[in-house]
């Protein structure tokens, strides 16, 4: 019987039997019929029920006695069953209905079949095991999905396989309870997912951190990951910088595919959008502080609060040409910067240092036209003219002279 060795199961089990020779393992029935049995299936027919045993014909001129205690309920006249036979007493043939269910079981079975196998002892390989009266092998690597499990506590214990190959010209088979319990696992996850549904909110336990974002468990063998988009409001560079494994966070589920094999969650989702109050909370043409927190070829992003930035762009630098943004501004500066443009749909914001008349915003120039703006706000009457001739004087003035 070959295998595929590009199948991972079939790998496992070449390496579990490495060096071990299976005909070495006692897979034949052990001990030996009657004198005159035939493991063979006979078909016959109930005529009647004597003391104990029930009657059958098994042809013309055949008759045999089968205990009354192999079968369920005592049987109907008339009904059909299959025996096998063990000789003959006193003109009746021996007949045995277990025996013939064992051998039906074992004609019965097929690769992929469940079995409940009784597991008789251990090898270098795995474990010896018994279907009925027949041997089956379980290579280590199939026994159990946990890779640390000592296989010898299952020893004298009963197990549901799945049968995995079959040759019953060698009276050989090779079983699999990690196959069981990965289809057990599937189906608790695949109904435990059943009830978990898009926005619904869960608490989790961070399993494993990736570049990429955060695998949290959600109990029931299910899985999800938060992107690293999908951690905070703010920018995440690496998700180990805020979040630990072990750590219990609260998530929202945001999508569930292919059944619950792959899961979306958020986290940031479960806090305000500071974009959502940046329409009540900024203004175009309004002066803001701000700390820069990336530097680009193209300009810098300022931070206005956490979650919330915005672009300036290597034009708005000052009224000079600049060249090299790191030249200007360095990561974690703070500085005042002029709201230039809102478009709070896209969630952009764009900033200049420059104020509305072009001038670098904090200089004595744009401090000049800021008293002249207000200069120009006041109501008073008297002395107008001269207050604002004084301030024009001021900001026109060569700071040489």
């Amino acid at each position: 019987m070959s295998q595929d060795s590009s199948n991972p199961i079939d790998r496992e089990i070449e390496q579990a039997l490495e060096g071990v020779n299976l005909q070495e393992i006692d897979m034949a029935p052990r001990g030996q019929r009657a004198s005159g049995s035939d493991s063979r299936l006979y078909e016959g027919t109930i005529v009647g029920i004597s003391g104990d045993d029930v009657i059958v014909e098994m042809g013309p001129r055949m008759q045999g006695a089968c205990p009354l205690a192999e079968f369920d309920e005592a049987p109907q006249v008339g009904s059909k069953h299959r025996f096998t036979a063990h000789g003959q007493e006193d003109g009746l043939w021996i007949l045995s209905m277990r025996a013939a269910k064992e051998i039906a079981d074992w004609e019965s079975l097929d690769v992929g079949s469940l079995v409940n196998a009784r597991v008789t002892g251990q090898n270098q390989g795995g474990l010896t095991l018994k279907i009925g009266k027949h041997e089956a092998f379980m290579p280590a690597s199939q026994v159990s999905t946990s890779r640390d499990e000592d296989i010898s506590q299952h020893i004298g214990q009963t197990l549901t396989a799945e049968v995995l190959e079959i040759d019953r010209s060698r009276n050989r088979v090779l079983l699999s309870r990690r196959r069981v319990q990965e289809a057990e696992a599937a189906a608790a996850m695949q109904e435990a997912a059943g009830r978990l549904a898009p926005g619904s909110v869960h608490q989790g336990k961070v399993t494993k951190i990736e570049s990429f974002g955060a695998f949290v468990s959600l109990g029931s063998g299910i899985e999800g990951l938060v992107h690293v988009s999908n951690i905070s409001h703010q920018r995440v560079e690496n998700p180990a910088d805020v979040l630990s494994v072990g750590q219990e966070v609260q998530v929202k589920i945001l999508e569930i595919k292919e059944g619950g094999r792959r899961i979306g969650l958020g986290i940031k989702q479960l806090e305000a959008d500071p974009w959502e109050a940046a329409a009540q909370k900024y203004r175009e043409d309004s002066v803001v502080q701000g700390k820069v927190t990336r530097i680009a070829d193209f300009g810098a992003f300022v931070q206005l609060e956490p979650g919330l930035e915005g672009l300036l762009h290597i034009s708005q630098l000052g009224r000079g040409h600049v060249k090299n943004v790191g030249s200007v501004l360095s990561v974690g500066e703070e500085l005042s910067v002029r709201i230039s443009g809102m478009d709070l749909g896209a969630k952009r914001i764009s900033l200049s240092r420059l104020d509305s008349r072009g001038a670098l915003i904090g200089s004595e120039e744009s401090v000049d036209g800021d008293e002249i703006d207000r200069a120009l706000a006041r109501p008073d009457s008297g002395g107008l003219s001269t207050s604002l001739g004084d301030l024009f004087k001021k900001a026109l003035k060569d700071p040489k002279k």
